[in-house]
């Protein structure tokens, strides 16, 4: 039993040794937020839908890491393939031809939809739309962009130039000049936006951030033929939702639209590794490199190791077919979460969604809070949509099971209950 305890001790003060660490030399603010959310422990491993803590607990991840485990935790054929590029050569000389790299853009060139032909790889989401951007710009010889309010594009300048929240836009402002934000989800206020200085309109087909807020059918595709009319390109942006995450390969699928630009991030990495991808038009490709191949260029941007990753990401999601498991799991999810909200009708307002990319919001941000709460110490993990507070969004990996989703339905279920009769004792 002493010997129990010490071990508790010990496993105690080296976690609490890394929450310091995050205090003094990461960031204090962060720091605070994870203890407050009920998230002070560590990390240590992880597989498939499960996370091991240092305190040797388990719990769910139905977050996936905002859709980036789509795969599973430490997918093995992911693995697999990582090790075995690890062991010949990671990172590239940029001197030479690169075979995973042309290797994953030509079997992205087959599933993408259309004509979209060529791939420039980076690293993260928000340096693929920084891509799109410049290759918008660059091919149409115009300036500005058209992007909606609540979107989310990600946060280095360009792609915070078109983010629709002005509470991330304005103390770095001012941003990048010449974008206007619409309402999302309104083909006609981006009609009555256009003009012969646009180069490009960005959307998400799913409003990850802005409150899981899916396109209403015919969104997307009256938009491009606006785009098509007015000469400006339509960008894509399906960091969060491609690869199946919303019950098709791509969220365009569902409204059977073929972009200029289309954005990858995310889930292709298989959960391994790091990798950005912008996806465009042969005409894209001649008009912004045909003079100059190295117009635009990333120095880690398609490397070996995260090649490797990407590929057996798509053969594993193609194999596995993951947006048809999407779509049976989304809706055993949903039901599960509908049937919640049917017995707190005073606490929630909506479940919507597609595939497994869903978002309950609820009446009272602090009830929110508290249920994301009581869901960790249920050992599951759930997350905030950062452009809508009252949205707690559930992303899980698309191969979880039946038995999981049935348990992070209970554990939210009991965290709202649990939240609803503290607020009614403080009340």
């Amino acid at each position: 039993m002493i010997v129990d305890q010490d071990e508790t001790a010990a496993i105690e003060a080296h976690i609490n040794s890394v929450v310091e660490k995050y205090r003094q030399y990461v960031n204090p603010g962060l720091s605070r937020l994870l203890q407050f959310g009920g998230f002070g422990d560590l990390e240590v491993s992880a597989e498939g839908c499960t996370v091991t803590l240092a305190s040797g607990g388990t719990c769910l991840d139905f977050l996936g890491g905002y859709g980036v485990f789509s795969v599973g935790h430490r997918n093995p054929a992911v693995v697999s393939a990582v090790k075995h590029q690890l062991d010949r050569m990671p990172l590239s000389t940029r001197a030479y031809f690169n075979e995973p790299q042309a290797l994953l853009a030509e079997m992205l060139a087959e599933i993408a939809p259309g004509n979209l032909t060529y791939t420039f790889f980076s690293n993260s989401g928000a340096e693929a739309v920084e891509a799109a951007l410049k290759l918008a710009r660059k091919s149409t010889g115009r300036t500005k962009f058209i992007s909606t309010e609540g979107a989310y594009h990600g946060k280095t300048m360009g792609s915070l130039a078109v983010t629709g929240r002005e509470k991330y836009r304005k103390p770095f402002g001012p941003m990048v000049p010449g974008t206007t934000f619409v309402p999302y989800n309104s083909a006609e206020a981006i009609a009555a936006a256009l003009d012969s200085d646009t180069a490009a309109v960005i959307l998400e087909t799913v409003q990850g951030e802005g409150g899981i807020v899916p396109a209403i059918p015919g969104y997307i595709s009256e938009v491009r033929r606006l785009t098509e009319a007015a000469g400006a390109l339509l960008i894509i942006d399906e960091v969060q939702t491609g690869l199946g995450r919303t019950g098709k390969l791509f969220g365009c699928n569902h409204d059977g639209v073929q972009p200029d630009v289309m954005t990858l991030a995310k889930a292709l990495g298989g959960g391994v590794m790091p990798i950005g991808a912008t996806v465009f038009t042969p005409g894209i490709c001649d008009a912004a490199f045909g003079e100059n191949p190295y117009i635009h260029t990333s120095t880690f941007g398609g490397n070996q190791l995260a090649c490797a990753a990407g590929l057996a990401a798509l053969q594993f999601t193609l194999a596995e077919d993951l947006p048809s498991r999407a779509v049976k799991s989304g809706t055993r999810l949903k039901d599960g979460l509908t049937s919640v909200l049917e017995s707190h009708p005073d606490a929630l307002t909506e479940v919507r969604g597609l595939g497994l990319m869903l978002g309950v919001e609820f009446a009272v941000q602090d009830v929110a809070e508290l249920t994301i709460n009581g869901m960790a110490r249920r050992g599951v993990i759930a997350g905030y949509t950062l452009n809508n507070p009252k949205v707690i969004r559930f992303e899980p990996p698309l191969t979880v099971s039946e038995h999981e989703i049935d348990q992070a339905v209970q554990a939210f279920g009991e965290a709202i209950a649990e939240a609803m009769e503290l607020l009614h004792d403080i009340d």
